[in-house]
């Protein structure tokens, strides 16, 4: 087949003979005329090649991999998967945050959108894909797994937690692809002159977030907690504790409606049982971390907490919808001015209102009510951490520096199940020497950090460093190479 490009030149099917003498006038009109014939349908025929090699290229280009997105998303699973051990070295340096207010960001707010050609097809692919979410949530966060430190499974339907962080992120993501997907054709294809024009082009996603926004709202601030109360079993003898409350609007651990809203849903056997407000300075001496309670110590230290409620879930829908936010940015805006202009904007203004709230006792920063300020500042970080990961990566090019980011968000649900939950380490640990403390774990704990380094500090600090985020860096880059991913 001959070239596109010279079918539209009309060099297709030339006459070459051109050096003979003895040319007849009539013969070199005639094929003058069909050269030209020729050449006229060949650049009929070179147009639609020539358009389909444009279309191909504007796809190429539309569908170039942001490598940000990757890194930002390696950094989210390394938070998610290294928490345990950062509260521990927080604990052990003494600078762990007070647990009733404040918390660690996690920067879960990037969202990308993805066209899919029916609408049916795209509800069923998000309906599956949460169903999957739902399901490795209750058997990783259920109490069916209790890896990695012990290595019995199963667990007592009557006890098992029916939330998590998987079920979060399943029913944020239903809500949020849900308007995307059936709002798709309410919008504008593009975008109108100004500043706010992304805003209004998507005004169904904010009303959704808006409405989340005013439930939960209404709910924290004006649902009624009336007294209750829980039992406390121990090997020999079971307690009951009674909690006073009969009130409304409070945010502390004892009366919010949070915690009444998955009491009254899930019912309170089916809750967090180890609730991060138990290591309160009003609950243990052992303060930042978890030890025995106080001889005064009030009934609710002993009472369980879902942290990942359904209430603080209908609050981490506005979350959502800012990601989604930054996601509509990356699509829309494809300079990196404007991209940067609306992130950090954003980012910085999420900011200021988080800091307003929290600093003015409004609406004090809590994660584990997922308050109004925290989803403020989590996401308004989440949009400057962004922003200076695409400044760096996609803007500069420093792509190697971050590549291990890169190639663990490429396989973020694979090192969040194998790593996060334990499931790696407890395969590992069911190897042991005459002992289950004897294994192979525990060993390079105590003897490549705590003994050679005389320092418990430290040493977790290098553990986490190189035995953890190293190791699942390297694996996620091998992985990453034989093509290996894991995807929901």
């Amino acid at each position: 087949m001959e070239d596109p490009k010279k079918l539209e030149e009309g060099f297709g099917n030339q006459n070459k003979n051109t050096s003979q003498e003895n040319i007849d006038i009539n013969r070199v009109d005639n094929n003058q005329d069909l050269a030209s014939h020729e050449n006229h349908e060949q650049k009929k025929l070179g147009q639609p090649l020539q358009k389909e090699e444009e279309e191909q290229s504007s796809i190429k280009k539309k569908s170039k991999r942001v490598a940000t997105l990757d890194a930002f998303r390696g950094l989210t699973i390394v938070q998610m998967t290294y928490l345990v051990f950062r509260i521990k070295i927080l604990i052990i340096f003494g600078i762990l945050q007070k647990p009733a207010n404040g918390g660690i960001p996690a920067y879960e707010n990037i969202v990308m959108e993805k066209r899919v050609p029916k609408v049916s097809a795209a509800i069923r692919k998000v309906t599956l894909r949460t169903l999957k979410l739902l399901f490795w949530g209750i058997i990783l966060q259920g109490g069916y797994s209790h890896a990695p430190y012990d290595l019995s499974y199963g667990v007592d339907m009557k006890l098992i937690r029916w939330c998590g962080i998987l079920q979060r992120i399943a029913l944020v993501y239903l809500i949020v692809a849900l308007i995307e997907i059936l709002t798709t054709k309410l919008r504008p294809t593009t975008l109108t002159p100004g500043h706010f024009s992304i805003f209004t082009a998507y005004k169904w996603q904010w009303l959704g977030g808006l409405v989340a926004f005013v439930v939960y709202m209404t709910t924290i601030y004006g649902l009624y907690v009336p007294d209750w109360n829980f039992l406390v079993r121990d090997e020999d003898r079971t307690e009951r504790y009674t909690v006073k409350c009969g009130m409304r609007g409070h945010l502390g651990p004892a009366c919010n409606a949070v915690g009444y809203v998955d009491r009254q849903v899930w019912g309170i056997n089916h809750l967090y049982n180890q609730p991060v407000w138990a290591r309160s300075k009003a609950c243990t001496l052992s303060y930042p971390a978890a030890g025995p309670f106080r001889d005064d110590a009030p009934s609710w230290c002993r009472a369980p907490f879902e942290p990942e409620g359904l209430l603080s879930s209908i609050s981490a829908i506005m979350s959502g919808t800012i990601g989604i936010h930054y996601g509509h940015v990356l699509i829309h805006f494809k300079g990196h001015c404007e991209r940067l202009k609306q992130w950090i904007s954003m980012g910085f203004g999420l900011l200021i209102i988080a800091f307003i709230l929290h600093f003015t006792d409004a609406i004090p920063l809590n994660k584990q009510l997922y308050s109004f300020s925290y989803v403020c500042f989590t996401a308004g970080a989440a949009g400057i951490v962004f922003s200076g990961f695409y400044i760096l990566i996609d803007v500069l090019g420093l792509r190697l520096p971050f590549l291990w980011l890169e190639w663990i968000g490429m396989n973020a649900m694979l090192i969040f199940v194998l790593g996060a939950q334990g499931i790696f380490a407890g395969f590992i640990n069911g190897w042991f020497y005459k002992n289950e403390d004897n294994n192979l774990v525990n060993w390079i704990q105590h003897h490549v950090f705590f003994d050679v380094w005389k320092s418990q500090r430290v040493g977790t600090l290098l553990y986490v460093i190189f035995a953890e985020i190293t190791f699942w860096a390297v694996l996620a880059g091998i992985l990453h190479r034989l093509g290996i991913y894991w995807k929901l």
